[in-house]
Parts: C-alpha cells; structure tokens; sequence
C-alpha cells in the first residue's frame, strides 16, 4: 500500500520588517501525530490528498464549532504552550488584506490554513469564498461551469466535505473467507452487514466500531459451489442469500436460500435459472427468481417468478409462488441481475445530476409500450403484421429468395421475433401509480452478452401471490409480455446500482468499439479496458450524467467479472479489476479515492445509515473497511477523564 507523504514537518514563521516581534506557529504541533491516509494516490483522475488539512493542529478560532469533529469557537488566536500569536495588537495591520489575498491564491490549501493561524487577519481572509471557491475548482480540478452543490452552504465546507469526509482510511482487514469474497450487502438499519465467497459460507456480520462476525452458514450441505450475493428484506428480519450450484463447469443453475436473522434458521430454498439473475425482494416477505426454458439453439423464454419466503402454509389452496413475467429472450441472450426500484420513493430530493453536462447527447431509451423507434402512425395490429411477416418469409423460403441471405441463426431469431410479435401481451398502461415499482434487469436482443436493461413496471395488485399462479390476464394468444423501456448500452453490463432514493440507475459498462456490428450473436464486439459509469434517470428515462471513468478491467467477454458497485446520498463507489476500490462524488463526477487490495476488488458497499463508512470485498480474500478521516479523528479522540469528585462518589457507592 501506498502511504500519503508527510509533506509538511517544520514550522510556519513571518517575520515584521518593522520592530521585533517574531511570531511563529508550528505545523503539525509539537506531540502531534499526524495522520495518513492508507490510500493508494490516482495522478490521472484523483485529486492528491497531501495529508491532514484539517486535524487537530489546524482548528481555527473564527470556525463554527462542530459537535463531533470537536472544533472550537474562541477569542483569541493560540500558538504554542504560554503564548498568544497575534500581528495585529499594535493596530493597523501592515499588509491590507488584498495583498493577504493575493498571496493566499498563490498556496495550496494546507498552506492556506496553516497562514490562517498566524492572526486574526490572516485568519479572516484564509476563510473567504472567493478564495476557497478558486482552491476548490483549482485542487479538485472541476469544470468551471459546475455548480456548487446545491446544499453546500459555503465554499470552505465544500472543500471540506470532500477532503475530509470521504470513507478513504483503512481502519479494519477481515480475514475469515478463505477463499474470494464476491459480494457485500448491509442491513437498511446498518447495523449488520452480510458476505458472500467462493468458500461457500455466507457470513453475517455486526457493525460496531470493531466489526465482528456473528454467524457463519455453510452451504456446501446444499450441493452449493458458492455463494454471490446476499440482500436484506426490508425490516431486517430475512436474508436472501443467492449461490451456484455445484456441477458442469458450463452449469447455469443456481439457488436462493431465505434465512431468518434471528435464528439465523434456514427458512425456504427457490431454483434460480441462470444463476445470474442473482434474485431480490419485491416486499418484505416476497422475492423473485427466475427460470429458464431453451424454445431454440438461440431462442429462449425466461420466466420471472414471485416467491414467498415462508413456504409452510396451512392450506394447500394459498399459493407460495405466482409467475410474474415471461419474456422472450433473441440471439442466445437471457434476463440477468434482476432488481427492484421503488416509484414512491422518487420525489426524495436528490443531486442536480446533469450540472456541468450540456449538449450531452441523450442514451437511447426505447419507450416499448408506446411502439418502437421504426412504429410509423396508424400501424396494423401486432398479430395481423406478425402472421403477414412470417407469410412472406415462408413464402421467400418456399420460393428460394431469402435462404441465400440469412444463416441458420438468423433465419431462427427472424421467425422467432415473427411468432412473438402475434403472442406477445402489451405493456398495461396504468395512471401514475406511487405505489407501483420498476423491475430493472440486464438483458440483450443482438448476442449472450447483456448490453441492454429492460425496466418492467410492477403494479400494486401484481405484488402478492393471492390469485391464479398461472394465466392471470392473459389471453389464449398472448404468450410473452412485453417490456415497458429498455435501455441499450452499447457495452457489456457489468454492474448495476441504485441511488438511496431509487431514482437514478447507476450502470458498469465495458463499451463495444464505435460502430461496431453484431454479425454473431455468440461472437460479440471486443470490449474496452475502461470502465465507464453511467447514469440513467428512472423518472424521465434518460440518461442524466456525462460518463465517469477511472477504473478498469481486463478480462475479454467470456471471463467478464461482474463488478458490483455502490450508491450513496453524495459519493458513488466501485470495485475493479485493477485491484483498487474507487469513489467518485456524484455532483461533482470527479474521483476522490482509489483504495488498495492485493487482488480484483470485486463488491463496494457504503452503510446506508453513515456514508463515511465503505466496505470493500476483494479476490485476495479479505474485506476491508473504510472510514473518513473526520470519523477516525473522532473515534480516536481521548475520552475525557471523570473529575475527582465523581471518581471518589463512585469509588464509594462501590
């Protein structure tokens, strides 16, 4: 690992051209250990973080006190032990304070603060905004013409929040996997958290200020080869934990394991085809899964199912699972990393996301339940043009004049889309409903490789498993449902992640090369290197947020690792496969960290409860957590000592 440089050791001194005062202040103070950053330093994107700008030596006088960071609000400017360090007793200052100011923007921001605690005057011109406003567009290295952020009530704060706020400290290394740790996932009330690795244990863990383990399930007794991925229920009191099952190396077949956290008992098991889908809770006591049927050597249909989690009902009339969607799947593609966003929680107040970005050329976003981009007005029927379609290509089969043009493939996925176009039950088309929510999944139409997310609304009367398990609403026609939007990536999907208000879809993507044509759905395009993240508004369905890229991955599209990523009210984080872990600022898009691991660090997660508080799970086997330098200053600050009095009172009632 890296270490910051401790750049700065000697002592601050100005000295009068008129009369003999020589005052100085030391920095950091004498018995003072400053503190460094276990960060590793990303010169190409990540501003440097020189060292402790605001540790306990550089608290100034004129600052608003802060409850827990223990800055202080006095009347005088100290220096050292015994001694008052002021330019400005005899009066009149001899520099005015536009000469002061002037010089400040020639120095860093240490050297800023460092100055300020030289005199009150110094002191008053090191906190003005217009030149924190120029250190902080000059050190973070921001577009001019972005904003502050909208809640930021100060330049000087500002910068702040983004030094010394930002989970970058190494506090803890666990080391109890033995073997890669694939996926991270904390309780909503951030108390506990849950891992997963191919040592086929699912570990649960408590959240104190030294973390430690409370249980660990094997589930190798369940023919399991590992575990992937973990997520809470809503209340905490359920843990849906999702696994491979153990076979063929080229086995698609996983499991879901719903285990209750306060027995930590195994409550109910669902099979989950392919394993990928991964699996989520729609609601406190129901989960999706999903299935897998082959219809050709290309063409499938993937059925989502809805699932309760407490599968020993009384009677044999009350389902304990219901079929939500079927969805055909073109080109040797198949739904994958399902999740679920909640519509009611989108008028939360949120960043303004697209500062900083104009003339940004919107993602295509195809609005499926209003037709498609090539729909031109007054169509016919979907059944009449889909039976017309294939008529025509049977009869140019029958006639010789399209055999000559497509593959065998090809001719299979034209029929198939033909077939569907007959069979496939329109998007229901409800009046906003704030209690509707959105299932989001990665999916594809030009090869396996998952280069589009299909959003699939969910309404309220969908959201139980009361009724008819099979054929709800659907005719003797209507085979397949179809999609509500679906986003095309142009890029092999590697990771998806939801804001805290479930408004804004964050999305890991290798991208395809410009231009490039799948002429093999089993042989797509070459992926880049970089990572990029992008973000997409669920409200509006567009895409909101110039590209984020700093990461990066290696491996070619067959060994793709998925790479899980986490959001949080102000910073966006991500593993890679360069063994780092990566944090970004959301209004900003500038990367603020880049922390180390021995190997690809595969899932990032912040508590939903104190953003300055990351974890990150890499291959190396181990978990790692991170908090702010603002939270470690506290944490490790001495406790004050019990007065004399109450020290013998208590000796006393003892």
């Amino acid at each position: 690992m890296l270490t910051a440089p401790k750049p700065w050791g000697g002592k601050v001194r100005v000295t009068r051209v008129r009369g003999g005062h020589r005052p100085f202040v030391s920095w950091p103070p004498s018995g003072h250990q400053p503190w460094h950053p276990v960060v590793s330093l990303c010169p190409r994107t990540c501003p440097p973080r020189p060292g402790p700008l605001w540790d306990e030596g550089l608290r100034s006088p004129g600052s608003a006190q802060h409850s827990t960071s223990g800055w202080t609000r006095t009347g005088v400017l100290r220096g050292p032990p015994g001694q008052n360090v002021t330019m400005d007793e005899a009066g009149t200052p001899l520099l005015p304070d536009s000469l002061v100011y002037q010089i400040f923007l020639s120095l860093g921001p240490a050297d800023v603060l460092a100055a300020g605690l030289v005199c009150r005057q110094w002191q008053a011109v090191s906190r003005d905004e217009f030149l924190w406003r120029e250190q902080f567009y000059r050190y973070y290295q921001v577009a001019r013409d972005v904003p502050r952020h909208p809640a930021a009530t100060s330049w000087y704060e500002e910068f702040r929040r983004l030094y010394d706020m930002v989970p970058c400290v190494e506090v803890q290394t666990l080391r109890e996997h033995t073997d890669q740790v694939l996926h991270l996932s904390f309780s909503h009330s951030g108390y506990q958290f849950a891992s997963c690795s191919k040592d086929c244990t699912v570990k649960i863990w408590n959240n104190d200020l030294t973390i430690s383990l409370v249980h660990s399930a094997d589930m190798r007794p369940y023919n399991w080869s590992y575990t992937q991925f973990s997520q809470f229920n809503r209340d905490d009191s359920l843990l849906l934990a999702s696994g491979v099952f153990l076979g063929p190396h080229n086995s698609s077949s996983g499991e879901i394991a719903v285990i209750s956290l306060d027995t930590f008992a195994l409550l109910s098991r669902v099979r989950n085809k392919p394993y990928d889908v991964f699996g989520c809770w729609l609601t406190e006591t129901s989960l999706i899964s999903g299935n897998l049927h082959r219809i050709g050597d290309i063409t499938s249909c993937s059925v989502l199912w809805l699932n309760n989690a407490f599968q020993d009902v009384e009677s044999e009339n009350v389902n304990v699972v219901k079929r939500l969607f079927k969805i055909q799947n073109l080109n040797a593609s198949t739904i994958r990393t399902v999740m679920v966003a909640d519509c009611s929680r989108f008028d939360s107040p949120d960043l303004l996301l697209d500062a900083g970005a104009p003339g940004m050329p919107p993602r295509r976003v195809f609005d499926l339940g209003s037709g498609g981009e090539d729909e031109v007005a007054g169509p016919a029927p979907a059944p009449v043009r889909g039976k017309e379609g294939l008529r025509r290509l049977l009869d140019g089969l029958l006639d010789g004049r399209a055999q000559s043009q497509l593959s065998e493939r090809a001719l299979e996925t034209k029929v198939a889309e033909l077939l569907a176009q007959g069979r496939t039950k329109p998007p229901e088309r409800s009046t906003a409903d704030a209690r509707s929510k959105l299932l989001i999944f990665t999916t594809g139409c030009l090869t396996y490789s998952p280069h589009q997310i299909g959003i699939k609304q969910i309404l309220p009367h969908q959201m139980t498993t009361a009724g008819p398990v099979l054929g709800e609403g659907r005719g003797s026609d209507a085979f397949f449902d179809a999609l509500d939007h679906v986003i095309d990536v142009h890029g092999h999907i590697i990771g998806m992640g939801l804001s805290p208000d479930n408004r804004y879809l964050y999305v890991n993507s290798r991208a395809w090369p410009s231009g490039s044509v799948v002429a093999d759905p089993m042989q797509p395009p070459p992926i880049a290197e970089e990572i990029d993240l992008l973000v997409f508004d669920l409200k509006t369905m567009q895409e909101v947020k110039r590209a984020l890229r700093a990461h990066r991955a290696y491996t070619p599209n067959d060994e793709c690792f998925f790479i899980f990523l986490d959001v949080s009210r102000d910073f966006v984080a991500s593993g890679a496969e360069d063994r780092h872990g990566y944090i970004w600022d959301r209004h900003y898009n500038i990367c603020l960290a880049k922390l180390q691991h021995q190997d690809v660090v595969n899932s990032v997660v912040f508590s939903p409860q104190e953003q300055e508080l990351l974890l990150t799970a890499s291959d190396d086997a181990t978990i790692k957590a991170w908090r702010s330098p603002r939270t470690v200053r506290v944490h490790q600050a001495p406790r004050p000592r019990p007065s004399p009095f109450f020290s013998w009172f208590a000796s006393q009632r003892r």
